[in-house]
Formats: C-alpha cells, structure tokens, sequence
C-alpha cells in the first residue's frame, strides 16, 4: 500500500480498543472525519476492555443506595487521594485528572452510559477492600459495578456507533496497520507512518502474524494515540521495574496478550513526548494458569472473597493488610521479599463455591450472555462453572481431605519440600480457633464478619464463617497463584483535553501541537492519575473518560 493522501481525515486514530472507540466515535459525532488505524483485525475491536469483567467504579448510584451502601464524593475523593498517595512534581496532571474523574464518576458517569444502552448488574461488588487505616489505600465501600454482558456489554454501544460512522463514511477503519513512527513538522505532529501487516483471521486476543507486506504514511491535523499500555511486553516491564517492589519475578503468566507493547508510548517518546511514572504499574498476586489458554502464557485472576487463608510459597501466613482482595500493591510487595515466585491459597469447597470469580468475560458466560438463569446458580450450592473447569483441568488447584496430604501435593507440585504440614496445620487449627471465638483478635476473621454485614457480599462472595478443618465443608483445596503481569499506571503525560505534553529535556514546557493521547497510554489520565495504586473498576472507566476528554481536546483545538 502506498502513502495515504495528505489530510485525507481530519484526525487519525490509532488504536481500536476502549478508549480509541470512544474518541474516534465522539469526533465523529461532532461532524469531523476521523481515520481509525488498528494493528490487529477486525476481531480484536474493543481491546483488552472485550476480555474484562466489565467492572465500573461509580460513586453515590441507584444500585449501591438499594443495597444499603451509603457513598459520596467526598468520601470517594478520600479513598482515592489515600490510595494515590500523590508524592512528585509530575503529579500535577495526574491530580487534575483524578478530581476530574472521581466528579465524572460522582456525576454524568452513569446516566450517560445508560444513555447509550449500558445497563448494570444490580449487586455492586466491592474490590481493593483497604490496607485497614480510614485515611490509607482501598474503598470504604463497595463501588464496583459489574457491566449486565461484562466487557462486550461495555464495548458494544461504541462498537454499535463506529459501526454507523463507517456506513456515512464518516469514520474510515484500517485494521492490521501497524503505526511505527509520529511524523513532525516544525515542532507539531501532523501524521504517522507505519507498516501493512498481512491478513491474519486469528482467533480475538491470539498472538497474528507480523509479516509486512507494505507501508503507509498517513496525515491529519491532529494524531490520538490508544495505543494500550506495556503488559504484554515482558522486556520493557523488567526493564522499567519498580525498585520499591524488589525483583521482578522470573515466574509469571500474563494477563493480556503480547500485542500490548507499549509500541505507541515509546513511539511518542521517541517523537518529544513526555512520558512519566513510568515504573508505576498494577500487577496482580492472585493469577492462575489458565488451562484452556488463548495468548502466550494467558494467566486469569481470581477475584476473591476475604475468607481464603494465603500463605507465602513456604507455607507462612501473610501478614495484615495482604488478605484476598484488600490490597493488591502491599500483597505483591510483600511476596517479593519471600524469595519465591508464588504463593497459595488454603480453603475449603464451601469457600471456593460463594467465593471465587474468576476476571474475564469469557470466564463468565452468565453475565456476559445476559443470563439470569445461569446467574441465579451463583446462590445455589456448587461450584459455577469455569471454577469447576479449573477445578478440573487447572494445574494449580490440588485438593486433599487432610492438611498433610494436601501439602503433600503442593510440595510435589513444586518439586521441593517447602512446606512442612505440621507448622501449616498448625496455623490452620490456630486461625480456626479464631472462628469460634465471637471476640476474635484476628483482624481477617473480624474483617470477614464485617463483609457479610453487607447484603451483596452475603448473597454471592462471602462464605459463612466455618472451621477450614470443618469435615462438612471440605474437602480442602489449595491454589497456586502467580504474579499476574497487567496494568501501566504511568503513561503520557496530558491535560485535560488529552493533549500530550513535551518532555522538557527536549523541547521545553507546553503540549507537543498536534499530538493526543487516551486510555491506558496516557496512564488513564494525565500520565497517571491512579497514583501508586488503584481502586479497581477505575481502568474502563478511565478510558471512557480520557476518551471523551481526548475527543473533546481535538474538537477545540481544530476550531
């Protein structure tokens, strides 16, 4: 293919996932015509968001007031400046992009989604439950709300409106063209260049080929990157590893594919643009192999009740705050310091049946198929079924009747005699002791009681309370779990209109004319408005936002 004709578009796209759909669609919507490039094919539209549980952080709604939940602004506003921990001069944007947010989220968020067909599962879940201090990180109450369809439910409305923009022609969609290089002209962007790549009918998320078979150059007024963040590119994390988290590990499965390389951050870069908090990254502690794998070493998270007992990779238990699903950072932090890759969780049936869900929309086919009669099974006795299939076919989930025989099978798992049952037995018998007692000092059996005093948690993700010794609700089962490589909390830096800023080693203060970035690429907002950490159901939710900021960025600037 040769080069495009100059300004064939008023603006170009790069990029067809969440945050891309959301800019190219809003641009055109306004009237301008917008050229949308996409590496991958067709299938791959939506992104990484396709492949998500769909979970939106959303402040004061409907379906928190039904359940009880009593939230407002200013307590969000706390939760997330104490789980930010804003601490550099880089921050400026990044705090500007976090108020903005948390009032798009405490505001037209919701409404404005239901607008375009959006619907929510009406029990809200609560995720990142806190490192225990009023003032630190997590969410005070549950805000987690569940997309009715999950990731395509979010995908769909923008998928169904670029779908009427392409029939006017008003946007045009070039997929498995693969952007290389910004192009510059007197200081300002005014197109990219790039690669044909060829045809390649892969499944959605598997790795397609890279074969070349020519090159384009394309030019606009304006150039908004949507590119993704840096998971899938297992060379550029190492290399850009936090310090405060220790090594990386050597073991690890990955939570999206390889394509998520980091290629339009590092290409705006190499264009003048700033790019800062770049060690600050979100990965979690709780993934599996996934035995029925999509892309190269495909890893899924368990999102998880409290109840689970984690022990590290010789068998201790982790101290406070690292309990499933209080906080992710403090978790990995502090696993990094054990001297081994993984970790497990000890539990029963009856905990893994109420409590287990595991991320991805593809790992829950009654949310994603708007089933209710399917949803209805997670209150009714049993395992559902993609945790059933990993019970079956997972390699790291083992189950025994007693703790000797069931660390029997961890150490043979592993293949070294890291855990000694009698000190493991006796930690379970002392943490079941605990259970029993209504005045327990163990502050994860008081925060699990605390869990069921909320409606939603009661019905489908805390267990009842019981003994993990309880013969009743046995058998005992373990997981080995792997750091999962997932989110780029930094990014390119923006303000509010998306606009990318220089780096001031180059080219001095100011945005860098004709450049825009969205989406994880811009670290959900301004180069990083989550901080050192997150609140969970802030990733979609921050490419709709940086989205529909970019776009409106675009708009202004091209009158």
């Amino acid at each position: 293919m040769g080069a495009g004709h100059a300004g064939a578009a008023d603006v170009i796209v790069v990029g067809a996932g969440l945050a891309g759909l959301v800019a190219a669609t809003e641009i055109a919507d306004a009237g301008r015509s917008v050229l949308l490039l996409e590496r991958e094919g067709e299938q791959d539209l939506g992104g990484q968001a396709w492949w998500s549980f769909g979970g939106l952080f959303m402040v004061d709604t409907p379906e928190q007031r039904r359940l009880g939940v009593r939230d407002s602004l200013d307590l969000a506003r706390q939760d997330w400046l104490g789980s930010a921990a804003f601490d550099s001069p880089e921050d400026h944007w990044p705090r500007r992009w976090a108020e903005a947010y948390l009032q798009f989220a405490a505001g037209e968020k919701r409404d404005w989604l239901r607008r375009l067909g959006h619907r929510s599962f009406p029990v809200v879940g609560w995720a990142e439950r806190g490192d225990g201090r009023a003032e630190g990180h997590g969410n005070s109450v549950p805000r987690f709300h569940i997309t009715w369809g999950t990731g395509p439910g979010i995908v769909e409305p923008f998928a169904r409106k670029l779908a009427a923009h392409r029939e006017t022609g008003r946007i045009v969609l070039r997929t498995r063209h693969a952007a290389r290089e910004l192009l510059l002209e007197d200081g300002r962007v005014t197109g990219v260049r790039g690669q044909v790549l060829a045809p390649d009918d892969s499944p959605r998320g598997a790795g397609s080929s890279r074969e070349v078979t020519g090159e384009f150059v394309e030019h606009a007024a304006a150039v908004l990157l949507a590119t993704g963040g840096i998971g899938g590119n297992e060379e550029l994390v190492r290399r850009l590893w936090p310090a405060e988290l220790g090594t990386m590990p050597e073991s690890f499965v990955h939570g999206v594919p390889a394509s998520v390389d980091g290629a339009g951050m590092l290409a705006a870069e190499r264009a003048g643009a700033r790019w800062i908090h770049q060690d600050r990254m979100w990965h979690y502690t709780e993934g599996i192999c996934n035995w029925d794998p999509v892309w190269r070493g495909h890893g899924i998270r368990i999102l998880p009740g409290p109840s689970s007992l984690w022990i590290d990779a010789r068998g201790r238990r982790l101290p406070a705050p690292a309990y499933p699903g209080f906080d992710t950072t403090s978790t990995l932090r502090h696993l990094r310091t054990t001297g081994h890759d993984h970790s497990w969780f000890v539990l029963t049936r009856k905990i893994i049946e109420k409590e287990f869900a595991l991320s991805g929309s593809e790992q829950n086919p009654d949310l994603t198929g708007k089933d209710w009669t399917q949803v209805a099974g997670r209150v009714r006795p049993g395992a559902p079924g993609p945790v059933q299939a990993f019970l079956d076919h997972g390699e790291d989930f083992l189950q025994a009747a007693t703790v000797p025989e069931l660390v029997a099978r961890m150490n043979a798992l592993t293949g070294e005699e890291l855990i000694d049952a009698g000190e493991l037995e006796r930690t379970v018998r002392a943490r079941d002791a605990e259970v029993r007692n209504p005045f327990s000092k163990d502050t994860q059996i008081t925060a699990l009681r605390g869990a069921r005093n909320y409606l939603g948690d009661r019905l489908i993700r805390t267990a009842a309370p019981h003994r993990l010794l309880d013969p009743a609700a046995g058998p005992l089962i373990a997981v080995r779990l792997h750091v999962l490589l997932r989110k780029t909390l930094g990014g390119l830096e923006t303000d509010l209109g998306g606009r990318v800023q220089r780096s001031a080693a180059r080219s001095g203060a100011g945005a860098l004319p004709g450049l825009y970035a969205a989406g994880e690429a811009s670290g959900f907002g301004g180069g990083g408005m989550h901080g050192h950490n997150a609140l969970e159901g802030t990733f979609l939710g921050g490419c709709l936002f940086t989205g529909r900021q970019a776009a409106a960025g675009v708009l202004a600037d091209l009158r």
